[in-house]
């Protein structure tokens, strides 16, 4: 299983599109087989640097394969999932109010410039 998955592994990165596979170069999947020595889904967010821009430039490069083989009769071994859910902010305030003393503050500046 750690062979084939040296040999042929895939990444699977969810996207909010669904998932999608990567195959990377040897090397690439050699650290991606110790980044996933102890899960089998990492977090986007929970990557340094480096491990997020090497996701990155392997879905830039635009290295998607199928999940099948090219016979179709059996599916590529996973490395590992890395998930890639758009980060949900909280819903935006609306505009704030000018507090009660500041209007009456201004009422009373007014008040005094009045001749």
């Amino acid at each position: 299983m750690l062979i084939d998955k040296l040999a042929e592994g895939v990444v699977r990165v969810e996207t909010p599109i669904g998932p999608r596979y990567v195959m990377p170069s040897f090397v690439q999947r050699v650290y991606l087989l110790w980044l996933f020595r102890h899960f089998a889904v990492v977090p986007y967010a929970v990557l340094t640097g480096w491990q997020q821009r090497l996701v990155d430039g392997l879905c830039a490069e635009q290295k998607f394969v199928s999940m099948l083989y090219a016979d179709g009769i059996d599916e590529a071994p996973v490395i590992g999932t890395i998930e890639r859910r758009p980060v949900i902010g909280p819903d935006p305030l609306p505009p704030r109010r000018p507090a009660a003393r500041e209007t009456t503050r201004g009422l009373a500046a007014q008040a005094r410039q009045q001749p």
